[in-house]
């Protein structure tokens, strides 16, 4: 469940960071060295920075390394994982519908959700943040948002908790994709960006954004990911265990240390998988 949290002061450090440090280009763990011809199709974003990105080597980020790691534990080889793109507000029906096997897209867990859909996790706890304008002084957090524009992802808990809080204080902007939701604000059409910070942090450092917006750095939600299944899948008990291993074995800590830690996000002690 979704829950305000006390965000401990490494998050506000999040803002000062991350418009010191240059961007990295997203790493990928490679093959998973699983055997056989088993498949999977696994549904991704592919324009979140750092997290799940396509390249033109193809698809990298943490969240990349995370599918391609649990996929290897359930006996699919790399190379026969078909990445599906969808958008933020099509993964659960995405699940429901067959479309993939898994969804790894930054996708938290709530109980709404698991009315619907499986979930393995959490594998990571983000919290939902704010993006604004580098010489915006108006919006210090969200009590600042009167009047404002605010953009975030159709279908997503951040679309959930600013309509649930601040309804008839600020305009709701909902848009397909974060990518254009940070395109609105950089153009000024919107005030500010609400999604997680790791996601934030992510593009705040792309270098057509660095020293033009910055991540305000007071969390106040707690967003737990989980990879997604369809209700029923004899696959969830594996795919938990599997999540287990990738943070006991330290796969987990590489893959954020790769692509998440070059934005100066700091990465913070791995989750219970339940």
């Amino acid at each position: 469940m979704r829950r305000l949290s006390l965000v401990a002061a490494g998050l506000v450090a999040v803002s000062v960071l991350v418009a010191g440090c240059s961007s990295a280009t997203p790493q990928n763990t490679g093959d998973n060295n699983a055997t056989g011809s088993a498949t999977l199709t696994i549904g991704i974003a592919d324009d979140l920075p750092g997290v799940s990105l396509k390249t033109d080597a193809g698809y990298a980020g943490f969240d990349i390394d995370t599918a391609n790691y649990v996929a290897g534990k359930l006996g699919v080889p790399t190379k026969n994982i078909t990445w599906q793109r969808i958008d933020q507000d099509e993964r659960v029906s995405a699940l429901t519908s067959g479309k993939v096997d898994l969804v790894v897209s930054t996708f938290s867990i709530t109980p709404e959700r698991e009315k619907e859909i499986a979930f393995a996790g959490p594998y990571f706890v983000a919290h939902q943040d704010l993006l604004i304008r580098r010489n915006d002084e108006t919006i210090t957090g969200p009590e600042t948002l009167d009047g404002k524009k605010v953009c975030a992802a159709a279908g997503t808990t951040s679309i959930d908790y600013l309509t649930a809080h601040y309804r008839g204080k600020i305009t709701v902007v909902k848009v397909p994709s974060w990518s254009e939701c940070v395109r609105d604000l950089a153009a000024g059409t919107v005030d500010a960006v609400s999604t997680d910070d790791l996601i934030l942090a992510g593009f705040a450092t792309l270098p057509e954004y660095k020293g033009v917006l910055r991540v305000i750095g007071k969390g106040f939600t707690d967003e737990n990911y989980g990879i997604g299944l369809k209700q029923g899948d004899d696959r969830l008990d594996t795919v938990r265990t599997a999540l287990k291993d990738y943070i006991s074995s330290g796969a987990w800590k590489k893959s954020l240390d790769a692509n998440i830690a070059p934005s100066g996000y700091a990465i913070p002690a791995p989750p219970t998988v339940k």
